[in-house]
C-alpha cells in the first residue's frame, strides 16, 4: 500500500520526494501506535493518537495537523476504488480499509487560532479572493485605457510569488531577475525551478540569501508572463530589478503594503490582515497538505523547529490558483 502511494503521489510531480517519504513516516507510526493493519484501524484509533500527541507527546498543533493530513491522504488513496485494495483487502481479510480521520476525532482535539488576528494565516478563500481582485484590476485598467495596467500587473505578480514561494514583503521587493535558478527537484520548470531569496531578516551567523524550491507551477507561468510582457515596457526593464517602478527604480516594501491594504479594504476582508498572513498562509497550507515540517522550515527560512504564528486552518488541497 505504501509503495503505491508512493508512486501515485510522485506521478503527479506535485511533490518533493522528502514530503513524500515524511507522509510515509507518520503512517508508519500510526501503524506501530495502533499494532494493527490499515483494515483494520478504526477512528478511536486516530482518536486516542492525537489524544497522545497533543496530552503526552505534547507536538506543536501545526505537526499535528500535519500528520492528520498525511494519515487522511492516505487513508483517501486505500478506500478509492480504482486502486483496487478494498476489494482486496476483502477478499483476503474479510474486512476493507476505511477513511478513519473524521472532523470529531481530529480537528475537535486542536483549539483554533488564538494569537495576533494580524499574523493569522489567510484562508485559501482569502488568498484566491486577493490573487483574482489584482488580476481583475488589471483588466478594468485596460479597458479603460489607464496607464496604470503596467503597475496593476506587476503588483498581481507581486502577490503570486509572496504566496506562491514563501516571501516576506522585503525580499519581494529586493528581487532581482537573476534570482529565479534551475532546481534538480523541479527540472520541469527549466530556469525557474527555485528562487534565491535575500533573507529578510538578518541574524549573525545566518547566510544572507536562502533557496526557495519551486512547488507551484501557476505561479511560475505568472512570472514567465511578466517577465515577456510587461516588465520590458518599463524604463528600468534592463536594470536586475525584478520589479522597477515608472521612474526606474526599485519597488519599495511600503508601495507594496499599501496596495495590499487597498485591496484587502476593497474586498471588505479583515483589517488586522497584513502582507505577513500571505506568507504565513503559504506555511500553513503546506503544513495542511501534510509537506515535511522540516521542509517548510528551510524553505522560508526559519530555523526554530517551531514554526511560529502559524495555525493550519480548514484542511483542503494546495492551493492551485488554476484561474491564475
Amino acid at each position: 500500500m505504501l509503495e503505491g502511494w508512493a508512486r501515485q503521489q510522485g506521478g503527479t510531480g506535485l511533490f518533493q520526494t522528502s514530503t513524500i517519504g515524511f507522509r510515509e513516516q507518520v503512517v508508519r507510526r500510526f501503524a506501530r501506535f495502533t499494532a494493527a493493519y490499515p483494515w483494520q484501524w478504526s477512528p478511536e484509533h486516530v482518536d486516542r493518537w492525537i489524544t497522545h500527541l497533543t496530552t503526552e507527546r505534547r507536538r506543536a498543533q501545526s505537526t499535528v495537523r500535519g500528520y492528520q493530513a498525511a494519515l487522511r491522504l492516505f487513508c483517501d488513496y486505500v478506500t478509492s476504488p480504482q486502486h483496487g485494495w478494498v476489494a482486496e483487502c476483502e477478499a483476503h481479510f474479510g474486512a476493507a480499509p476505511a477513511q478513519v480521520c473524521q472532523d470529531w476525532n481530529t480537528d475537535a482535539h486542536l483549539v483554533g487560532y488564538q494569537g495576533d488576528p494580524g499574523r493569522r494565516p489567510m484562508t485559501r478563500k482569502e488568498i484566491q479572493l486577493l490573487l483574482d481582485h489584482a488580476d481583475e484590476q488589471v483588466e478594468q485598467s485596460l479597458r479603460q485605457g489607464h496607464k496604470g495596467a503596467l503597475a496593476s500587473y506587476r503588483d498581481a505578480t507581486v502577490f503570486k510569488v509572496i504566496y506562491a514561494w514563501g516571501l516576506r514583503c522585503s525580499e519581494a521587493s529586493a528581487m532581482d531577475v537573476a534570482d529565479f535558478q534551475p532546481h534538480p527537484d523541479t527540472p520541469e520548470l527549466g530556469r525557474f525551478g527555485s528562487l534565491r531569496a535575500r533573507t529578510g531578516r538578518r541574524t549573525k551567523n545566518a547566510p544572507q540569501w536562502r533557496t526557495v524550491v519551486s512547488l507551484m507551477p501557476w505561479a511560475v507561468e505568472a512570472v514567465q508572463d511578466y517577465l515577456a510582457n510587461v516588465r520590458p515596457r518599463y524604463r528600468g526593464g534592463h536594470l536586475p530589478a525584478m520589479w522597477p517602478t515608472e521612474r526606474g527604480g526599485r519597488l519599495r516594501t511600503r508601495e507594496i503594503e499599501d496596495r495590499f491594504a487597498g485591496y484587502r479594504d476593497a474586498l471588505g476582508l479583515d483589517r488586522a490582515l497584513t502582507l505577513y498572513c500571505v506568507r504565513t498562509a503559504y506555511m500553513a497550507h503546506l503544513l495542511e497538505d501534510g509537506t515535511d515540517p522540516a521542509f517548510v522550515r528551510e524553505q522560508v527560512g526559519h530555523r526554530s523547529r517551531r514554526l511560529s504564528a502559524v495555525a493550519v486552518p480548514a484542511s483542503g488541497p494546495l492551493c492551485t490558483m488554476g484561474a491564475m
